[in-house]
């Protein structure tokens, strides 16, 4: 198991498990299997149902090239459709729970899709996915040549999610909230803080806390902090977070 650090744009390390070689090939191979399925379908409807062994016997050899190519097209381009509508997952990696994400914390766009696309020339079809499979192996972050290209790793979503993992706080509905400028910050700053927060106060890190308020203040905006400790103020920014968007 690969344990893969992501340094977000913050400087906020966190942590993820990297895909497994297994994982990634199962989702490889549903992912043929649904490709198989749709040209299978694709084969029965121009052959047994519109007869179009009939159309092509009256064209050119072109002209039938370019119609396979406009029904194998969806085969084709399948992984960066799918990567980019589905936030970085096709539906093999769907149903795997992996996903494809930017090792600098940053959201994967549509040219990193298109990177990692164009270099499964190179990964998937030359040797038949050896060289891929070489690659994932021998990068310490499991990435084919076209994850190291885009900057990219596919990492494991099968972690047990709790509250503790999201940026959910328990409050009651008695909750006064102290800092309502918190609204300032977005789901992926608050994201950002608790993961800092719990890990910071975990290991006893105060110098982060301190940072960690500090860059909080300036921020949002804050004029006064009214807890006695960073903890206690941190803890309180979350709680307010919660408290204002939770109806958003």
């Amino acid at each position: 198991m690969v344990e893969l650090q992501i340094n977000t744009t913050q400087n906020v390390n966190i942590n993820f498990t990297a895909a497994s070689v297994g994982e990634r090939i199962l989702a490889y191979a549903i992912d043929w299997l649904i490709k198989i399925a749709y040209i299978i379908v694709i084969y029965q409807i121009l052959f047994s149902l519109l007869g179009f062994e009939k159309i092509f016997s009256e064209l050119d050899n072109w002209s039938i090239i370019a119609i396979f190519l406009l029904f194998y097209l969806p085969v084709m381009v399948y992984t960066l459709l799918f990567e980019a509508l589905l936030d970085g997952q096709t539906p093999g990696k769907r149903i795997m729970r992996i996903k494809v994400v930017k090792i600098d914390g940053y959201q994967a766009s549509l040219a990193d899709f298109v990177i990692r696309w164009f270099f499964r020339i190179v990964d998937m079809n030359i040797l038949s996915g050896v060289v891929a499979l070489i690659a994932i192996v021998v990068s310490p972050k499991n990435q084919r040549l076209g994850d190291i290209t885009a900057g990219t790793a596919v990492i494991s979503l099968k972690n047990d999610v709790g509250i503790n993992h999201t940026i959910l706080e328990d409050i009651g509905t008695d909750y006064q909230p102290t800092y309502p400028n918190v609204i300032r910050l977005s789901d992926n700053d608050a994201r950002i803080i608790k993961d800092t927060f719990q890990l910071a106060r975990r290991t006893r890190d105060y110098k982060t806390l301190i940072k960690l308020r500090d860059r909080i203040v300036t921020v949002v905006g804050i004029k006064e902090v009214k807890q006695s400790n960073d903890a206690e103020f941190i803890d309180t920014i979350l709680k307010d977070y919660n408290f204002y968007t939770q109806d958003m």
